[in-house]
């Protein structure tokens, strides 16, 4: 299933990945951190969504993130 990890604030879309083992990897973002290369976040929510691509549904996992409360705060400043 297309899986894609965006950021609750802004909506930036920051990683779109396939996976096999849906149910793990939402286990796994429920965790303390989900950190990517280029920043730690935490799990916020997650939609399942459904479209249509010639003539096909496809599912799609949402996974949103929430930024960590200090990379905001250097952001303001």
């Amino acid at each position: 299933m297309n899986v894609v990890f965006v950021l609750t604030r802004t909506g930036e879309e920051v990683l779109e990945m396939v996976s096999t083992d849906v149910a793990g990897l939402l286990a796994a973002v429920k965790g303390e951190n989900v950190t990517f290369p280029f920043g730690t976040y935490k799990y916020d929510f997650h939609t399942l969504d459904h479209y249509l691509v010639e003539g096909v549904y496809r599912q799609e996992l949402v996974i949103y993130l929430k930024e960590e409360e200090k990379e905001i705060i250097n952001e303001i400043l």
